[in-house]
């Protein structure tokens, strides 16, 4: 049978990257949904009332369905790692709690607002409701993410007994709450949410544009998506690359494993690419064994912040265990290289558009249905980096995942709930897929915007080009 330790790690990580997709989709959406619900009120054109509507009811979807699988997760605390919410608790359980009674409740009430509510409130209420769904979003964000960065940077607390058993003791919350790593992952994930969705709106604009059905609907989801990615993409990278030096004056474990540094040295060249020599090097994946592009001394500039001599501590000198290695190595330059195509991607949509030819691009128009998802998949690959990394401590140099884990847990039960969760969860995403498939290709306009007869928000919009 699998050992409990590693069949609980599997659960959580599958239930994690299934229900990321979905806050990330509610997250990233939330500032178009109240860019469009401004401009149709302010300009009564019916092309943005078209768009708030659509994209409200890809909204609606990812929030019933991420609510369902977060909740989950939540569960999976007491029952597959009960040892350390029992450590934990008094840290851990106020940021999830305040998000589930703040955050959550404020996005579900103006949900039920913003989806049910355009002819029944006025316009000041209605912008309104858009505005607390997207703050709601944006703070389950926030408290989810305090109590993850807390992990990774434990700082306010001291170790108690209680019990007979070490527990965290909160004693600075305002330290705890505001820790080092907390500023840096919530700017980064609500960016990448917002990248993720624009590329995802982009793509399907896209797709009716290359496919000749493209409409005044989604010409101007185009131009909208790409001219976010234009700022969006640029705007990952530069902060990617102060990130990097926090992670590697905070945990340099992760951030030697992210480089696949085993020896301590200086003037340490980048990896810009590598590719392994031999099938054995993909899990091991050290310098002397792979084919690299180099960039010589910028591993040691991004980690000092300039310093092209500047030392990095490899693996083999940090007193712990290493994370897996190969599996942050190739995650991180997966991660860099999709930032990268991104940029290439929003720049070259931008010099299409300033030269007239945004939609005549065929070439630009496939590129960007190929990349719709790809968004996701970075954010995906990101928190492959962010908790393999900290391996293997759940809350770092303080508790160790394996002492983490509910002491009373067999083997056979974990992998039990472990392929049912397997199950659940692939045919909620599937399910998920469906929906929103069939809903982009029956719900979504296809020609171009037509009067309505409401005096209100119904003018003809011609084509966008």
């Amino acid at each position: 049978m699998i050992d409990a330790v590693i069949a609980s790690r599997l659960q959580f990580a599958v239930t994690t990257i299934v229900h990321i997709i979905f806050p990330v989709m509610s997250m990233g959406l939330a500032p178009f949904l109240i860019y469009f619900t401004w401009k149709e009120i302010r300009t009564d054109e019916q092309v943005y009332q078209q768009l708030r509507e659509f994209w409200t009811k890809v909204f609606a979807i990812s929030f019933v369905v991420g609510t369902v699988t977060g909740i989950v997760l939540e569960f999976e605390f007491g029952t597959n790692f009960a040892a350390f919410s029992t450590a934990a608790g008094e840290l851990f359980g106020g940021p999830l709690a305040i998000e589930g009674m703040m955050a959550f409740m404020l996005e579900a009430t103006f949900l039920g607002i913003f989806v049910f509510g355009r002819d029944r409130v006025t316009d000041r209420l209605y912008m309104l409701s858009s505005v607390f769904v997207g703050l709601g979003t944006w703070l389950s964000a926030l408290w989810i993410l305090i109590a993850n960065s807390w992990m990774q940077t434990p700082r306010g607390f001291e170790m108690a007994m209680q019990n007979g058993q070490p527990v965290v003791s909160l004693v600075d919350p305002i330290a705890a709450y505001a820790n080092p790593r907390f500023p840096w992952m919530y700017v980064h994930m609500q960016n990448a949410a917002v990248l993720s969705v624009a590329l995802f709106m982009a793509g399907v604009a896209a797709y009716f544009v290359w496919m000749n059905r493209d409409t005044a609907f989604w010409r101007k989801t185009m131009k909208i998506a790409l001219a976010v990615l234009l700022i969006s993409a640029p705007l990952q990278a530069i902060h990617g690359d102060a990130y990097g030096r926090h992670v590697a004056e905070t945990q340099p474990q992760k951030f030697a494993a992210m480089e696949a540094q085993y020896d301590t040295d200086s003037s340490v060249g980048l990896k810009l690419l590598a590719f392994p020599t031999s099938f054995s090097d993909i899990t091991d994946p050290r310098a002397e064994n792979l084919f690299v592009i180099e960039l010589p001394f910028v591993a040691s500039i991004l980690a000092s912040g300039g310093d092209p001599g500047a030392s990095i501590t490899g693996l083999n000198d940090i007193p712990t265990e290493a994370p897996p290695v190969a599996i942050v190595f190739w995650a991180f330059r997966a991660m860099v290289g999709l930032g990268m195509w991104f940029i290439l991607l929003a720049f070259w949509g931008g010099i299409r558009w300033y030269q007239g030819r945004l939609f005549d691009d065929d070439l630009l128009a496939k590129a960007l249905v190929g990349s719709s998802l790809l968004g996701i998949l970075t954010v995906e690959l990101g928190w492959i980096v962010t908790e393999v990394g900290r391996q293997p401590w759940v809350i770092q140099g303080v508790m160790k995942t394996s002492a983490g884990v509910s002491p009373g847990l067999t083997g056979a039960e974990a992998l039990a709930t472990l392929v049912g969760f397997v199950g659940v969860y692939s045919a909620l995403l599937v399910l998920y897929s469906y929906v929103l498939t069939r809903l982009i290709r029956e719900e979504a306009p296809t020609r171009a915007a037509t009067p309505t007869g409401d005096g209100n928000r119904g003018v003809t919009v011609p084509n966008d080009d």
